[in-house]
């Protein structure tokens, strides 16, 4: 039933089609007829994953099934220290994993939270309250001011009903609701005036519908069953990770064939060369690196949390580094979502609010009428101010309080004494108020009705004959306000000596004399406004998607920067004609897309993706749902976000500030170029290892590390300075840059050839050690190649910090942790060798001060290498730039 266009359809066809009488309603054997063909009126949820399963989903990642052989190969041969050591890291990095996603999915749950706890309805004649979950199709429901929705349905007796759907919509004021049957086909959710959402809420009046839509058949349904659809997407650096360990891996294993090949025809004993081969592959693999990267993004997380940012989920706060279009929506997140009067025109005068002088007679009973006319209220709640009813009214009141005209206080003294509340055909409100010796009558609605009711107008203090000059206008100053956006409400009033025997429309709405205007808009965050233009420095596009008007979405996108000359804007039902391929064509030239459904925000964020882009996504409502989820990086708002927009986010901003996210994206940069230099470091020391063993073999010289050697460095001595580089401080231009194309290698800009000759140097001056030491034993050979490859990729810690800029510019002391990690490290690696069991389990030597001069001087010639080929690197670079 949830696919039928129901709006299109009359009273009549209702009826037939769903088989009931208004008046009666359903009958109880049909109710349960109904309740078993459509079950019940929720949510359905899809089953979560269990902690079990997301622990060993931990497991997939390439390079950790290479860990995992390996520490069981080392097993087999007898290194149970080895396999116990990586075993150790393996696990580490599991449970890091799932404490971190150990957020169980509630969108679907938060959505059935939505449905109202009780619902009224006609069955067999009489009115019952019900549980909603009970509500079937063809219920006549009852709903009133107070009420949530509790089913979609179309609406068939509506008295001043209005309706709040900002949260499905994002429409940021009530919709008026009627019963007037549409026509044309697919109207956008905000546009369809004779139908009623779950969830949403009933702001005013009070009405009845038949119930069309319930459980999974609803729009929120629709919603719910688009989020079980998304499929959760790796981030850019999982992909480069899982990459980098495939890489890894594949080499490893090429480099062990190779070397047992070798081996083989040197007729070196097989075992011998198993575990050589064994040595490279735990060579060749940084075994640290899933933890270092879990712990830097962890570290991350924390960050965020302090700047106001909630991480969800691990990854996506490096996700934000490569964010080049953010697609946000409007209502609440790049505008306050608070209705407010921002224009006052009064005869031939148009003033900002705060303009507005109370000596001034016109201008006074402007805002007077605004006040009294007026049925939403200002309470003061624990110190905060607590509104209640139409945000329109509400910001009346606020208007009015600015000058100290307070409700209660200005009701006081002109009492209300009668009323004719707002009817939609009528477009007015009119209440009479006790005023001086007798009474007056305020109105407020419409201009194009009201000026019709008036035949005077307001100018100082007199009372003068309205002319068609001055009709027009007051109607160009209207169309001027509404050209901005503003929502336009006309205000007139009339004094008379008694209360009519008649309240009606006839006795109270003529003869008015027209006061003025007030035009008001849900204006945007001064933040957001900054947020958009630094977001553009750093290369990204803002993008608007909202459900609200298209001339309301453009004039705020203007004023806030988002939609610039030559760019456009495109409503819902255009955007629905478009073919993929159209969309694919066009979608860079539109920044705005106005009156758009929860499907157009998935497909336009999935067409983003298709042109390459990562797209983060900003909402609160429930209509943002499925695109928050289907987003490289969803991001929801804290405060005024629904249960369902955060629990389908990657993020939310404990803030609900647009400004939030540009502190994301600059720390997503920072820890990407943090994760690359760990990268850098890990990968350039274990090439070295590599390089020192393959060399070694090749020449038929005897092993100089044992794999016992190399799992320390790799797992103790290059991890705490790999984590400590993990939080270099971020580089000064880092929000100047482009946003970074995920489909860049990680190796890319001259990275995987630093690797390369960074990697054989220290291979080399490991050998050399060797060499050198092995004239007195092979055990002083062995010491002094470990002593000289651990000192030398602790200094070469400080090479990683830029893959361009000399240490000295950067300076040595501006990441101090990095000084206390190379500190620890050196003090663990010298425990090893001075501790006599320590130097026994690891198959040591006690080394002589000129073989320590040896091994220090050896170590100090990476850092002086590296300083050269970066200044030549930089002189060759500048030399093409002039050239």
């Amino acid at each position: 039933m949830g696919e039928k266009q129901w709006y299109k359809k009359n009273l009549e066809e209702l009826m037939n089609e769903l088989n009931v009488q208004t008046k009666i309603g359903l009958d109880s054997e049909e109710v349960l007829k109904r309740r078993n063909e459509y079950g019940d009126n929720s949510i359905k949820t899809a089953g979560k994953k269990s902690v079990v399963l997301m622990f060993f989903n931990q497991f997939k990642d390439f390079m950790v099934i290479i860990l995992i052989l390996a520490s069981l190969i080392s097993g087999f041969l007898g290194e149970i220290s080895d396999t116990i050591i990586i075993l150790l890291v393996v696990l580490l990095n599991a449970i890091l994993g799932v404490i971190q996603e150990n957020k169980a999915e509630k969108s679907l749950e938060a959505l059935k939270n939505l449905s109202t706890p009780n619902a009224k309805v006609i069955r067999e004649g009489n009115i019952l309250e019900i549980k909603s979950i009970d509500v079937v199709p063809g219920d006549v429901v009852i709903i009133e001011a107070g009420d949530f929705v509790p089913a979609d349905g179309v609406i068939i007796e509506s008295a001043s009903l209005m309706i709040e759907e900002s949260a499905l919509t994002g429409e940021s004021v009530p919709v008026e609701k009627n019963t007037n049957t549409l026509e044309g086909d697919n109207i956008p959710l905000g546009d369809r005036k004779n139908f009623a959402y779950t969830s949403s809420l009933v702001t005013n009046g009070r009405g009845k519908f038949i119930a069309t839509g319930t459980g999974m058949n609803t729009e929120i349904g629709k919603i719910a069953q688009m989020i079980q659809s998304q499929e959760d997407t790796k981030t850019p650096l999982q992909v480069k990770l899982d990459e980098l360990g495939k890489l890894l891996g594949i080499g490893a294993i090429v480099v062990c064939g190779i070397i047992f090949f070798i081996g083989f025809l040197q007729n070196r004993p097989v075992l011998d060369m198993f575990m050589t081969s064994v040595s490279l592959a735990v060579a060749a693999i940084p075994e640290g690196l899933p933890a270092i990267v879990t712990i830097v993004l962890s570290i991350g997380v924390q960050n965020m949390i302090d700047n106001n940012a909630i991480i969800r989920k691990l990854p996506a706060v490096e996700t934000l580094g490569t964010a080049s279009v953010i697609c946000s929506d409007k209502t609440g997140t790049l505008t306050q979502n608070k209705m407010t009067v921002t224009k006052l025109y009064t005869y031939d005068k148009l003033i900002d609010i705060d303009q507005a002088n109370m000596e001034n007679p016109t201008e006074l009973t402007a805002i007077m009428t605004g006040l009294l006319c007026n049925d939403a209220s200002l309470d003061s709640d624990k110190g905060e101010k607590k509104a209640i009813g139409d945000p329109t009214e509400v910001a009346l009141i606020v208007a009015a309080e600015r000058f100290g005209l307070l409700r209660k206080q200005q009701e006081s003294y002109y009492e209300r004494v009668g009323e004719l509340p707002f009817d939609s055909e009528r477009k007015l409100m009119t209440t009479i108020n006790t005023f001086n010796n007798g009474y007056r009558v305020f109105t407020k609605g419409a201009l194009d009705v009201l000026i019709g009711r008036c035949n005077k107008i307001m100018i100082g203090k007199d009372e003068v004959e309205l002319t068609e000059d001055i009709i027009e206008k007051i109607k160009g100053t209207n169309e001027e306000l509404s050209s901005k956006a503003l929502r336009v409400l006309a205000l007139a009033y009339k004094d008379i000596p008694s209360i009519p025997d008649n309240l009606n429309s006839e006795t109270l709405e003529k003869d008015l004399v027209f006061v003025g205007m007030q035009g008001m808009i849900d204006p945007p965050r001064e933040e957001a406004k900054l947020a958009v233009q630094k977001s553009k420095e750093a290369g990204i596009r803002p993008i608007m998607i909202t459900g609200d008007h298209k001339i309301t979405a453009m004039a705020i996108a203007k004023e806030l920067g988002i939609l610039e000359e030559g760019q456009e804007a495109i409503e819902g039902i255009a955007l629905e004609k478009l073919t993929d391929e159209e969309l694919y064509n066009s979608i860079e030239k539109y920044s705005v897309y106005a009156r758009v459904s929860p499907e157009h925000k998935v497909r336009i964020v999935e067409g983003w993706q298709k042109k390459g882009k990562i797209v983060a996504m900003t909402g609160d409502g429930v209509n943002d749902a499925p695109a928050l989820k289907r987003a490289d990086i969803g991001c929801a708002m804290g405060i005024t976000g629904t249960d369902v927009s955060k629990e389908a986010a990657d993020m939310v901003l404990t803030d609900d500030n647009f400004a939030t996210i540009v502190a994301a994206v600059e720390e997503g940069r920072t820890i990407f170029d943090n994760i690359k230099k760990s990268i850098h470091f890990l990968l350039s020391c274990n090439i070295g290892e590599v390089v020192a063993l393959f060399i070694s073999i090749v020449l038929k010289l005897p092993i100089p590390l044992l794999p016992i050697h190399i799992l320390w460095i790799n797992l103790i001595t290059d991890s705490l300075p790999a984590l400590a580089l993990g939080v270099d401080p971020a580089e000064k231009d880092i929000m100047k840059r482009k946003p970074r194309n995920p489909k860049k290698s990680i190796f890319s800009d001259g990275l995987g050839l630093m690797l390369a000759v960074e990697g054989t140097i220290i291979g080399i001056l490991t050998l050399a050690a060797f060499n050198i030491g092995s004239n007195e034993s092979l055990t002083i050979g062995r010491t002094m190649a470990f002593t000289t490859l651990s000192l030398s990729q602790l200094v070469h810690t400080f090479n990683t910090r830029s893959i361009d800029k000399s240490i000295f510019k950067i300076g040595f002391t501006t990441n101090k942790k990095l000084l206390g990690a190379i500190l620890i490290s050196l003090l663990l690696m010298l425990g090893i060798i001075f501790i006599p069991a320590l130097r026994e389990i690891f198959k040591l030597g006690f080394l002589s001060p000129l073989q320590w001069g040896i091994v220090l001087g050896l170590s100090l010639i990476i850092l002086v290498a590296v300083e050269l080929i970066k200044a030549l690197t930089n002189l060759t670079k500048n030399q093409k730039e002039l050239a």
